[in-house]
């Protein structure tokens, strides 16, 4: 399966931040939608960059708490790893685990369309691997 599927599979809400918010406001926000990042995007929801929970817990162990009154463009990934919706699963895999990152904007002709989480790759792997098995098991039976 590739991300096009995924997103597909996924409620459709993409939750943004813009680089003026608190990152007081952004952490509530990761908390109230249950969620470990958020892309960053300007009025036009062109892509600037992402903010994770891992972000904001450096900001703090580094700045202390009152880091959490600063903006987001001072604490986000300004240069973000971004996959398109052809992209495999095991490209994600390979991505994700070569940038040591959970999340990866999806990004189609220039425009944000989503966001892909680590937890999304492994449901689709695990799914994968359940219909190798059960296509194993007929093989092995009918044969």
């Amino acid at each position: 399966m590739n991300v096009a599927g995924i997103l597909k599979l996924k409620d459709g809400d993409l939750i943004t931040a813009r680089p003026s918010d608190s990152l007081q406001d952004t952490a509530q926000t990761l908390t109230s939608h249950n969620i470990g990042a958020i892309v960053v995007t300007d009025e036009k929801g062109d892509l600037r960059g992402i903010i994770s929970e891992r972000d904001i817990v450096r900001a703090i162990a580094e700045n202390g708490p009152h880091s959490l009154q600063s903006d987001v463009k001072t604490f986000m990934t300004a240069n973000v790893v971004t996959c398109g919706p052809d992209d495999t699963v095991a490209e994600l895999m390979s991505r994700m685990t070569e940038g040591r990152f959970r999340h990866l904007p999806v990004v189609e002709n220039d425009a944000l369309v989503g966001i892909i989480s680590i937890g999304d790759v492994v449901k689709q792997r695990i799914a994968e691997s359940e219909l190798e098995v059960e296509a194993m098991r007929g093989y092995i039976a009918s044969g």
